[in-house]
């Protein structure tokens, strides 16, 4: 209900040593006017350690009111020889104008006075910080006089920041003991009293100035250490020429919750020529809240819009300016809505920029988009005297659908493997085992499971495509579905081993037919590759499947296969190829063939010949006999005997097939070679007009067609 940040006690160290200058000096020749030669210059007027401390506080509590107008106390303890405590809890003494008046009044240190133990002076303060937080604030004495259950469940958490200057580390350390020596008397004096509260846990940052910017730094920065249950302690070395600020701007960053906001791209009239314009950045500060929507991405979107400040130990959200059209803020939708103050007040482009919002003006945030667009994520504007920062909606609506698992950020929709990524999940279920004992340490089978399951999971997923259009291999499933669900096993059987390479050599066959590639099924109308670079990136995939998969004998010879087919040589030394010849003599392949063929599964075996002889037989080869097919082994060995057959070897000329061609099994004889005589050598002799010796002379044809 109340965390640290509800109150905080400043301590500012008093000692003479604060009273001393540093290398800030003070411009107060600001309008850098003309002046003649003989005007003596102005002499330099430099800071002091407690003027830079007294400005870093006060700029502290000006954000913290600025963002935060109630339940948010601050309290000022000035501490030399004893602590003087500025303020009160109470809400009239909680400004700016009030604090300052306070400080006037105590004034610079004194330099030339020195007190005895100088260096532990700060004690006195840090006591007084102590007994200032065991008093309650207007909302924790109402809410524990109230008459609630939770009256007496109220946690007194708070924060005390120790501005001083010490010599080591051994001073610091003195620092924090006192400091838990004090929370440990104030917590029993406030458990015997019935208008203190104790103190549930305190945290005691302090910041340790040099005096000089030339000096060594002694005091070593110390993270966040618990120094008792109650008590946590945080160091941190500074130096005084601005740095204080610049530390105590990081620190509220984290104490409050806050996140900071450049506006960039501010268009801005130049002072000295009112017809020129110039862009100006203005940084802002607000709750983190406000950088939820935009910072919950993955980290490399998140940095496109958040840089490192520069001169600062914080990053930042760059947010482009723009005019809205509409000046009603009411017509955005509007998520959240938090306070905003500047960083540089004083500045002119800070006030020209609160002045424009105060004047009723919105003012439009751009964020750049990964692709190279702009999204308005933010809008500035006024409302009762005050700034606001909105965070628009840039997602969806609840109103709308949500947003398939096709669809990416967004909206963009996809052609991820949804189906083939729930069976990868199936495939790799993890059950939990029953123990054999009763403790808690894990055995060795346990070990070995897990260090399995781990090996399983790796191998599945080194090579595994997100989308359909990043693969061919999975999108030729009727046809590759053997090889795909038998080579991501364990083990794999010889008939598998088998159908794994009738895949292959199916696939080699389809590509000397020049048969394309099914196309893939991603939706996306987009012009593929050619027939060949489809058949190249699907044989490279399924060669590098198949390695992230080659655990045993029968996977290497899947990948041999797959190699040979490609006329490729494995350059992997892990693979072990194990190959009897590299080359097989053509008549005991063919002898292996007629075996397979003749073999009780004739049918598979069959298949497979056919799917050889198609890998192997060139464009060129004759088509297979008609009707009763012959082995093999016969058809080369009548090819070897028969020198006239056209199937014979050697080189043969277009003459040779003709004589070799039968032309009787194609056409009839002539009715002359049928009747004639065998001549004397041995030829048929076929006589022309043998009917001019008969008789009639061969009228007796037309005698007959003269009677007809």
């Amino acid at each position: 209900m109340f965390p640290a940040n509800h109150k905080t006690v400043f301590v500012l160290d008093h000692t003479p040593q604060f009273g001393s200058s540093y290398d800030s000096v003070v411009e107060l020749d600001v309008g850098n006017k003309p002046r003649g030669v003989s005007m003596i210059p102005l002499s330099p007027i430099y800071k002091s350690l407690w003027t830079a401390s007294v400005e870093s506080a006060l700029e502290y509590c000006r954000v913290v009111w600025d963002l935060f107008p109630e339940r948010k106390y601050i309290r000022f303890v000035v501490s030399d020889i004893q602590g003087h405590v500025l303020n009160s809890w109470s809400p009239s003494q909680q400004n700016l104008a009030y604090i300052q008046n306070q400080l006037g009044m105590i004034g610079v240190p004194n330099i030339a006075t020195r007190p005895v133990h100088a260096e532990n002076s700060v004690v006195p303060g840090l006591q007084a910080a102590v007994d200032s937080i065991c008093q309650c604030t207007d909302i924790q004495h109402e809410r524990r006089t109230s008459l609630s259950e939770n009256a007496s469940k109220i946690l007194n958490r708070s924060r005390v920041i120790c501005i001083t200057s010490q010599r080591d580390n051994q001073s610091i350390k003195h620092l924090q003991d006192s400091f838990a020596k004090f929370v440990s008397q104030a917590n029993k004096k406030a458990a015997n009293s019935d208008t203190l509260i104790p103190i549930n846990h305190c945290h005691l940052v302090i910041l340790n100035v040099t005096s000089r910017n030339n000096e060594p730094c002694l005091v070593n920065p110390v993270p966040p250490t618990d120094i008792s249950s109650t008590v946590t302690s945080e160091v941190h070395a500074v130096l005084p020429n601005g740095n204080i600020a610049v530390k105590l701007s990081h620190l509220i960053l984290q104490h409050y919750d806050l996140a900071s906001t450049t506006v960039t791209n501010i268009p801005m009239k130049e002072e000295q020529n009112a017809s020129s314009s110039a862009n100006y950045d203005v940084e802002i500060f607000h709750l983190s809240e406000a950088h939820a929507s935009i910072l919950k991405g993955s980290a490399q979107d998140t940095a496109l819009v958040k840089t490192l400040r520069e001169g600062r130990e914080y990053d930042t959200v760059t947010l482009k300016w723009c005019t809205p059209k509409a000046s009603a803020a009411e017509m955005h939708h509007c998520t959240a809505m938090h306070r905003i103050t500047p960083v540089d007040v004083n500045s002119r482009p800070s006030s020209c920029l609160i002045n424009f919002l105060l004047n009723g003006r919105s003012v439009m945030l751009e964020m750049p988009r990964k692709n190279g667009g702009k999204v308005s994520s933010h809008m500035l504007a006024a409302h009762g005297g005050e700034i606001f920062v909105h965070t628009l909606g840039t997602s969806r609506s609840v109103l709308e659908d949500p947003p398939s698992i096709s669809e990416g950020p967004g909206g963009r929709v996809t052609d991820y493997r949804i189906t083939d990524f729930g069976q990868l999940m199936k495939k790799n279920k993890l059950l939990p085992l029953k123990r054999k004992r009763n403790d808690d340490s894990l055995s060795k089978d346990d070990v070995s499971n897990l260090d399995r399951m781990r090996q399983r999971l790796e191998r599945f997923t080194k090579h595994w495509p997100i989308t359909i259009s990043s693969t061919s291999v999975f999108n030729l499933r009727p046809d590759l579905d053997p090889l795909l669900n038998a080579i991501v096993k364990e083990t794999i059987s010889e008939e598998e081993v088998v159908q794994c390479k009738q895949v292959i050599l199916n696939l080699v066959a389809q590509e000397s037919r020049n048969e394309p590639l099914q196309p893939s099924q991603s939706g996306q109308r987009t012009k593929g590759p050619k027939r060949d670079e489809q058949y190249r990136q699907m044989f490279a995939e399924l060669e590098t499947l198949i390695r992230s998969h080659c655990r045993t004998d029968q996977h290497t010879a899947v990948l041999n296969c797959l190699l040979d087919c490609r006329n490729r040589s494995d350059d992997d030394p892990k693979v072990k190829l194990e190959r009897k010849d590299d080359k097989v003599e053509l008549d005991q392949a063919l002898r292996e063939l007629d075996q397979m063929a003749a073999s009780p599964s004739a049918s598979v075996n069959g298949q497979r010949v056919s799917v050889i002889r198609a890998t192997t037989d060139s464009p060129m080869s004759p088509p297979p006999m008609s009707g009763t097919s012959l082995p093999l082994s016969s058809i080369r060995g009548q090819a070897r005997t028969n020198t006239h057959s056209i199937y014979s070897s050697g080189h043969r000329t277009v003459l040779d097939f003709l004589i070799s061609s039968d032309s009787k099994a194609n056409r009839p004889e002539f009715h002359g070679l049928l009747n004639s005589d065998v001549g004397p050598n041995g030829n048929k002799v076929a006589k022309l007009y043998a009917h001019l010796n008969s008789q009639d002379g061969g009228r007796g044809d037309n005698s007959m067609n003269e009677g007809e």
